[in-house]
């Protein structure tokens, strides 16, 4: 019996969904479901790999047929050391300088050198342009950087490996032009790193000449006024020992004399320092005078160590640069070079300091002899004027000759700085053009779409809102389904045309050993069972929106109950647009509406279906104003309590509740509404809205029907696949149910009767 009062409560043994949020059980992410979501996305991952393996083709078939040309360089410090007049000087770590040749081979500047003499802006082989085109200037910025990111990406240069020798190679469309920037880079190389010392002595010994100029100046002044003491005393006259005052004024001047040169000596060594490459900075000067500096050498040492163990771990065959201890051994690399950084930092500072400190002993002790000299003028003593002016002589004299000495030394010891460059292997035009194999072509680029269309197949699906496996539905409903049901299969038209109305609208009817039919049976058995003590006598079947099948799924079902034996009544409870009588080959003049208004008897309304003598049917009737108020008036109630007394089973077929109420009024009197859900149709959301609805009404939930399920879809493959079960091809037609064989011979002794 039906629930009288809407707000009673539900039926005991009903599945009530809890009244928490949307279920919490996530599946979790595997091995499987990866390779259901590739299944589903098949297509996609089929034209990633036809797309990828025609664009490999098309690569492989229209590749340019570039000319590598190679030459070999050695590089190194060669003979000209011998000859250094410094032999402590320290060359620093060889990898950094090998690899710091490698960097200047590819540098801007070498390269716009080479660019401009061989006028690369202007040659068609190395521009690629066809016929005539202007002449172009490589003083032009765009130009520039266009010929110099050509010559960049189609130079390679690099260390052959545990030599001291570099291998540089150029790619272009002409074997010739490969050859021939190849040679000339080297040439420009070799040229480069004989100028590049002597350029930078050069700077230092101009500021050096400027200091010169200076001290001769000072140096001539001296002599003349210490040639017109001698003239006005005589220089045999006096004895210097007996004079303190021409003593100390004597030890001030040695004193003056050496704080200028030490202060002219630091003042060099800074300027040099300043303007120098770091990685020559310890090789070229001392940081103290005598001593040999050994900080920095043994940071350089240690760095060139762990370098080199660094490139044996991440070689081919290695551990890898993810290995814990190649990370430790990376940040160690880190460390030394910020060590080897500050250090250098500290040098050319520590250089600044002496300089500093040398120019303030300079100034400190040019004060004092300034103090005594005006204490000797003071006393009017010519003799100590003289022995001052000829020891300043001296004194400039003797710095005169220390700097130019050393000016010389600069210039001839500058060019023995410079690497030696050997030419091991000159550039020759290759006879063959570079290709690369088309196969390798094709399958390098046929993988990259493929594992592109891998990428894009799990993007879309999880952008994809719309829910297709049981487990999702039953996550977000909160609630467990009845049964699957799969999609029908097709009849021809011959078997269509053998059939009458009802059975070419019911598939229970017309294949009866189907797995469509096995699938309602299942749905049968459910909701028998759905509630505890007793059958659900009032099932309602519901969708969320229109066109998921219910209708379908309720005459089918209602079909299924009555082959059981039981008598079934089938409601057509949807008063909007009615369909269920045009499935049963009926009328519509009477039924529901026409009981619910008083215009006719039950009996009337209710119409038998001949091909299954337990089936009744209750159409809709007439579209009647304000159906909602119909069916939630009392005579509803009491329509309800008649077919309860009446018949075993009452299906109802009502309308989508998103679209209308009129499924959620008949559903609180119904004892077992079941959802029906199309497979690939409602999305999260919609689904979320339904559930929400249902929770808010109060009405018994029995649970879901996913209905039209593809057989061939990668959701159920393994659960039609591997458990599904049939008649096999036994014929359809050699079944029939208790019910019918007992109508059939009932038939045929009333015949003989």
């Amino acid at each position: 019996m039906p629930s009288q009062n809407t707000q009673s409560p539900i039926p005991s043994g009903t599945f009530v969904p809890p009244p928490s949020g949307i279920g919490s059980e996530v599946s979790d992410t595997s091995l499987s479901d990866a390779i259901v979501t590739l299944r589903k996305r098949l297509w996609l991952l089929i034209l990633a790999a036809a797309l990828g393996a025609g664009y490999g083709a098309y690569k492989a078939y229209t590749q340019p047929k570039l000319y590598d040309a190679t030459g070999v360089i050695q590089v190194h410090n060669g003979q000209s050391n011998e000859y250094k007049l410094d032999m402590n000087s320290y060359d620093g770590d060889s990898d950094t300088k090998i690899n710091t040749e490698v960097a200047i081979l590819k540098s801007d500047a070498l390269l716009t050198t080479v660019a401009r003499e061989m006028d690369l802006a202007n040659n068609p082989d190395f521009s690629g342009a066809n016929g005539p085109a202007p002449r172009r200037s490589l003083d032009d910025p765009g130009v520039h950087a266009s010929v110099i990111a050509t010559l960049q990406g189609n130079l390679q240069a690099a260390v052959v490996p545990h030599t001291e020798m570099l291998r540089i190679s150029y790619s272009s469309l002409n074997a010739k032009l490969s050859a021939d920037i190849v040679n000339k880079v080297i040439f420009d190389y070799i040229q480069r790193s004989y100028q590049t010392p002597v350029e930078s002595t050069k700077r230092v010994s101009q500021w050096l000449s400027g200091q010169l100029e200076e001290l001769k100046s000072d140096v001539e002044n001296s002599q003349a006024q210490m040639m017109e003491l001698q003239r006005k005393l005589g220089v045999m006259g006096y004895d210097s020992t007996h004079n303190q005052l021409q003593a100390s004024l004597e030890d001030l001047l040695a004193a003056e004399g050496t704080a200028k040169v030490a202060r002219i000596t630091a003042e060099s060594r800074y300027r040099m320092v300043a303007g120098m490459d770091p990685s020559t900075l310890q090789g070229s000067i001392e940081t103290t005078p005598g001593t040999m500096p050994g900080e920095l050498s043994s940071l350089r040492a240690q760095l060139a160590s762990a370098t080199a163990s660094y490139a044996q771990m991440t070689a081919a065959g290695g551990i890898g640069p993810n290995h814990p201890r190649a990370k430790a051994l990376q940040a160690q690399i880190n460390e030394l070079t910020q060590q080897i950084n500050t250090e250098q930092s500290r040098m050319s500072l520590q250089a600044k300091e002496n300089y500093l400190a040398a120019k303030a002993t300079e100034e400190k002790i040019e004060q004092e002899l300034d103090a005594k000299k005006t204490e000797a003028y003071s006393q009017g003593d010519d003799l100590v004027q003289y022995t001052l002016t000829k020891a300043e002589f001296e004194q400039n004299r003797a710095l005169y000759d220390g700097l130019e000495q050393r000016l010389r030394t600069a210039e001839v010891q500058a060019g023995l700085e410079a690497l030696e460059v050997d030419v091991v292997d000159q550039a020759l035009p290759p006879v063959s053009p570079t290709l690369q194999s088309k196969g390798t072509i094709i399958l390098t680029t046929t993988l990259f779409f493929l594992v592109g269309g891998i990428v894009i197949a799990f993007i879309l699906d999880s952008l994809d809102t719309g829910v297709r496996e049981i487990h999702e539905v039953e996550a977000v409903m909160a609630m467990p389904s009845l049964a699957i049901i799969p999609q029908a299969r097709n009849l021809s038209a011959e078997q269509l045309a053998a059939m009458s109305t009802t059975q070419r609208n019911l598939q229970v009817l017309a294949q009866p050993k189907s797995q469509y039919t096995e699938s309602l049976r299942s749905l049968r058995t459910s909701l028998l069972l759905a509630t505890a003590g007793h059958p659900p006598r009032f099932i309602l079947f519901t969708s969320a929106m229109p066109a998921e099948g219910k209708s379908t799924t309720a005459s089918n079902l209602a079909c299924i109950l009555a082959q059981g034996g039981s008598r079934v009544l089938l409601i057509d409870g949807d008063m909007r647009r009615p369909n269920l009588h045009h499935r049963f080959g009926l009328t519509s003049k009477l039924g529901l509406s026409t009981v619910l208004a008083g215009s006719s008897t039950l009996e009337e309304a209710i119409q038998h279906v001949p091909d299954t003598p337990n089936l009744d049917v209750m159409p809709s009737g007439p579209v009647p104003p304000f159906p909602a108020e119909m069916l939630s008036s009392e005579t509803m109630k009491g329509l309800f309590e008649r077919l309860g007394q009446m018949y075993s089973h009452v299906v109802i077929d009502t309308p989508p509740i998103l679209s209308v109420t009129d499924g959620v009024i008949l559903g609180r009197m119904a004892d077992a509404v079941v959802l029906v859900i199309r497979h690939g149709k409602s999305n999260r959301k919609t689904l979320a809205r339904v559930r929400n609805l249902l929770l808010r009404s109060g009405v018994p939930m029995a649970g879901l029907a996913l209905n039209a399920v593809n057989m061939n879809s990668p959701d159920y493959y393994e659960y039609y696949g591997s458990y599904g079960y049939s008649y096999g091809n036994s014929d359809a037609s050699s079944w029939e149910t208790q019910s019918q064989s007992s109508h059939k011979h009932h038939a045929r002794s009333k015949g003989r009767s």
